[in-house]
C-alpha cells in the first residue's frame, strides 16, 4: 500500500503527561502542525498527511518513551546505517 493513499484521522488527541502537553504543543506550533491545547482539556492535534503523522509519532514519543527506550531506538536506527 502506498504511504499516500493510507487513511487519515484529521483530529488525533494526544496522549502525553500534563506536564508535558504545552512543550509537545509548542513543538508541534514549531512544525506547522495544527493543534489546541486548552486548560483541563487533552491536546488535539490535526496530522493531515503522512509526514504530519510521523512528526506527531516522533515529538511525542520524545516525551512518552524513557531514555533508554531513546537510546536503544538511536542505536537500532545506526544499526540500520551499516548495513
Amino acid at each position: 500500500m502506498n504511504a499516500t493513499n493510507l487513511p487519515v484521522e484529521p483530529r488525533q488527541v494526544v496522549e502525553v503527561d500534563w506536564c508535558d502537553r504545552w512543550l509537545v504543543y509548542h513543538r508541534l506550533q514549531e512544525l506547522d502542525i495544527p493543534c489546541c491545547c486548552e486548560t483541563q482539556k487533552p491536546l488535539q492535534a490535526e496530522a493531515s498527511s503522512p509526514t504530519a503523522m510521523i512528526q506527531l509519532w516522533s515529538v511525542t514519543k520524545q516525551y512518552s518513551a524513557s531514555r533508554q527506550e531513546l537510546i536503544d531506538w538511536l542505536k537500532s536506527c545506526w544499526n540500520l546505517n551499516k548495513r
